[in-house]
């Protein structure tokens, strides 16, 4: 039997602190929860963060091919590792690629007391 793979995570959830994700950089994140097993992503650029469940609008892979390569070289966008789409990091709106006018189903994270939280 095949765990569900949800599209949202409940609130408080404690992801880690803040520091494990280098700045600028990004962190993949796989829970397990009783409806079945989520699996994100967290951008940092400073102290803020924003957070994406990682599947790419185009053909629903996840975005990156190898661990927490989520950007570009510049570390400026979001970059599906397989087709090469864009995405902003503010909003996950797609900038260019395969997905255009399409975008990232956003994952609500903050910073609480330095960890990253789900809320």
């Amino acid at each position: 039997m095949t765990a569900e793979r949800l599209s949202r995570t409940p609130p408080g959830v404690a992801l880690g602190e803040l520091h494990l994700i280098s700045d600028p950089g990004a962190r993949g994140f796989v829970l397990q929860l009783r409806a079945g097993r989520f699996h994100g992503f967290v951008v940092r650029k400073g102290d803020a963060v924003k957070g994406y469940v990682d599947r790419c609008p185009h053909q629903g892979l996840p975005l990156a091919q190898q661990l927490d390569a989520y950007l570009a070289a510049d570390g400026e966008v979001i970059q599906c590792s397989w087709h090469g789409a864009l995405f902003a990091v503010e909003d996950g709106a797609c900038l260019g690629g395969p997905c255009f006018g399409a975008g990232l189903t956003p994952w609500p994270v903050a910073v609480c007391n330095g960890v990253i939280v789900t809320i």
